[in-house]
């Protein structure tokens, strides 16, 4: 009842899940990923104990051997399917002879599609295709290749819930974690559509550190901010960047949520600098 991918980035070492159902949440039962380890779907008459069970594995196997040794001890395991790539990007899947049709999948280099309930093949050969094609970093892959697999049909009971998790070392959250995103629409009649929306959202809040672009602060721009800043609500009366607009700046970005793009250095991001004089 549900199609997904699994995938890595191996230059950012990235691993990742992109899911969507017609399922309430989806993404809280199929999506399951460890930085440096890899990433696991289970899905159809989803045996959930193969996320945590599947991750301790990856530390020391193979993504085949990973998915040999959860289905075979499984009694069930003909109606499960499972979508597995590991700490060297290695990808593996199964379905089981069970699984409503259409189920399937379809691996490549660094990922798998799978799906079962599908309006037909073309739903993992899209998904696939598009996640080949695409540019950009693993976030953006994951969600075109839903997108296509959406298109052409994706659960062909309807839709209702999309969800994506990314994990990296350091991160997440001021680097505290390693979730580098963990996005859920649980209940939504376009959820794909809608999760690219708060995808957008997530990129402003919690950006990739190497998508920051600063810009020394000079006293003319400095003093431009010192303006912004207290029309805001933000008072300083300093027109040079000290300890009074770097106060003023501080406390703005934490209101507006955009501490992680803070910078101890006097530099302020290309983004920030945007939202704050209203010119994004």
């Amino acid at each position: 009842m549900t199609f997904s991918i699994v995938a890595w980035d191996q230059e950012e070492r990235e691993w990742g899940v992109g899911v969507a159902s017609k399922f309430l949440a989806a993404g809280s039962v199929v999506s399951w990923a460890r930085a440096g380890v890899g990433a696991i779907a289970t899905q159809a008459y989803a045996n959930v104990t193969y996320g945590p069970r599947g991750l301790d594995l990856l530390a020391a196997k193979t993504a085949d051997e990973v998915v040999a040794e959860l289905t075979g001890s499984d009694p069930e395991s003909t109606q499960r399917q499972l979508g597995v790539v590991d700490r060297n990007g290695q990808a593996a899947a199964f379905t089981g002879a069970e699984c409503f049709d259409w189920a399937g999948s379809k691996i490549g280099d660094g990922y798998t599609c799978q799906g079962n309930i599908l309006t037909g093949p073309e739903v993992v050969e899209n998904m696939a295709a598009a996640f080949e094609s695409t540019s950009g970093d693993l976030t953006a892959r994951l969600l075109m290749a839903m997108s296509a697999g959406d298109a052409v049909g994706g659960d062909r009971r309807g839709k209702q819930s999309a969800a994506m998790l990314i994990t990296r070392e350091g991160g997440g959250y001021l680097g505290g974690t390693d979730v580098a995103l963990d996005l859920r629409v649980d209940d939504h009649p376009e959820p794909v559509a809608e999760l690219g929306r708060v995808i957008e959202v997530h990129r402003l809040l919690f950006p990739n550190p190497r998508d920051l672009d600063f810009v020394d602060i000079d006293d003319p721009l400095a003093g431009r901010m010192a303006v912004a800043l207290s029309a805001a609500g933000f008072e300083t009366n300093s027109p040079a960047y000290d300890e009074s607009l770097r106060k003023a700046l501080f406390s703005w970005m934490g209101n507006e949520n955009l501490e992680m793009r803070w910078s101890d250095d006097p530099v302020v991001d290309r983004t920030v600098l945007g939202l704050l004089l209203g010119e994004d």
